[in-house]
């Protein structure tokens, strides 16, 4: 497909760097040449040096003949613009960065309707969901939800103490009450499907399937089940830290906000009634000392500084905090984290990125199955996709030990008329299922996809 993205900061450049790997025709619009150069030095791509709401510049860049136009400059007004416009000169679908609180409520949807807007992303909420999820179940370091909650994915990290060190895949199920899959393991700079034969060992990471009810259980059996997070430090009051308080003061959680600027700090106490905001420098450690940091259950830092993300959070740890959470943007870094110990880390620029793949990868394919959320884990070497089974697919109805599915691949879950089914050799596509598939190493588009030949 042809696709044209206006705005290359942070996630502009994620988004453009997982499309080019998609395969597609990007064309990048940028107002800041240098910023043009890097991109068009790295990857195979046609830059535009201009602003997204010219129609001279959006002409250069062929949006007339675009199947997607994705605006994610810094202002959600101009990316609102660009859309417009690239729709009335014959884009066919349109995507528009909107971060601003304002405009994430009940407007948005008549905004989207009047512009002929196709999608809108908001990073900081998607992430905040994201967050959500992780504090709620803080013995894994990254949760997925698919099926609305019916089933869920979670990666933990096995310590040396693990109960499942040492131990066969196909004998876990005779030695645990819960029922759930071990869908994919990352060992060293390796990620597998792995068989029944596979031995799991300390330090690996691993990615459970099972419902919600079951994967707590089973954390319960093997002894790593914390308690959800109730009482929360946040430190940065950025739009991130303001989705997610919000959404933790809705229930009886208990949020405190460290934020240096005086500003920030008069909106979010506006804001947020019914969380404590501290107008402090949160790299001062006496200052989270004396705001209870030792009784936390969580630290959460969200900070626009990847290094003082990770050495509070580093801080954090070394005090005993049960669930610490970093949020870190620049890749390079996340290895430095991981030695550090933080192993739960996240990315707003791969969570958008993420959407996007999926959308457009919803775009090419509509016969069959349709993509309806995208996952990438484990360094994004593991993609976790779930499709709908429509009833002209060419596998509908064939047992799964039937079927020659592709190496690497594996079908983690079925939600069938809201019922979770951890699958077997017996079980089967149906028409309307929703199917969970993980594939390592390799792009899926279409289920069909996971057949060999």
């Amino acid at each position: 497909m042809k696709i044209v993205i206006d705005g290359c900061g942070k996630i502009g450049k994620t988004i453009l760097a997982s499309l080019v790997a998609e395969g597609h025709d990007v064309v990048a619009i940028d107002n800041n040449p240098q910023v043009l150069a890097e991109i068009t030095n790295i990857y195979d791509v046609m830059g535009v040096c201009g602003n997204g709401t010219d129609s001279d510049v959006l002409l250069e860049a062929g949006v007339e003949t675009a199947d997607l136009v994705v605006a994610m400059t810094g202002s959600d007004e101009l990316n609102m613009l660009t859309c417009f416009l690239a729709k009335k000169l014959g884009a066919e679908n349109t995507i528009a960065r909107i971060r601003n609180p304002e405009y994430n409520d009940k407007s948005l949807s008549f905004m989207r309707e009047q512009m002929d807007i196709s999608l809108t992303i908001n990073p900081e909420l998607l992430t905040s969901v994201e967050l959500f999820n992780l504090l709620k179940l803080p013995s894994a370091a990254k949760v997925e939800t698919f099926s609305a909650r019916n089933f869920e994915i979670v990666e933990i990290k096995l310590k040396p103490d693990s109960a499942l060190d040492g131990m066969k895949i196909m004998d876990l199920r005779n030695k645990f009450k819960a029922k759930f899959l071990i869908s994919a393991v990352c060992r060293g700079e390796e990620a597998y499907i792995p068989d029944g034969n596979f031995v799991l060992k300390s330090g690996d990471r691993i990615c459970i399937s099972a419902t919600t009810l079951e994967i707590i259980r089973l954390m319960k059996e093997i002894g790593i089940q914390q308690k959800s997070a109730k009482k929360i430090m946040i430190f940065g009051g950025g739009k991130l830290a303001f989705y997610l308080a919000k959404k933790l003061s809705e229930g009886k959680n208990a949020v405190t906000i460290i934020e240096k600027k005086p500003e920030v700090c008069e909106r979010l106490c506006e804001a947020l009634p019914k969380v404590t905001v501290v107008n402090a420098d949160g790299t001062d450690q006496e200052v989270l000392l004396e705001e209870g940091l030792l009784s936390v259950d969580a630290f959460v830092s969200l900070t626009g500084m990847d290094e003082q993300n990770i050495l509070m959070s580093a801080y954090a740890q070394t005090k005993g905090v049960p669930k610490v959470i970093t949020k870190i943007n620049r890749s390079s870094l996340i290895p430095l984290a991981e030695n550090w110990g933080l192993d739960t880390v996240i990315s707003p620029k791969v969570t958008v990125s993420n959407v996007l793949v999926r959308y457009a990868r919803a775009l090419e394919n509509s016969q069959g199955s349709s993509v309806e959320t995208l996952y990438k884990l484990m360094d994004e070497k593991v993609e976790v996709l779930e499709f709908i089974v429509k009833e002209d697919s060419k596998i509908i109805e064939i047992p799964f030990k039937d079927l020659s599915l592709k190496p690497n691949t594996l079908v983690a879950g079925i939600v069938r008329n809201r019922k979770t089914i951890i699958p077997t050799g017996d079980d089967m596509f149906l028409p309307q299922d929703k199917v969970i598939i993980l594939a390592a190493n390799q792009r899926i588009n279409k289920l069909s996809d996971i057949i060999r030949g």
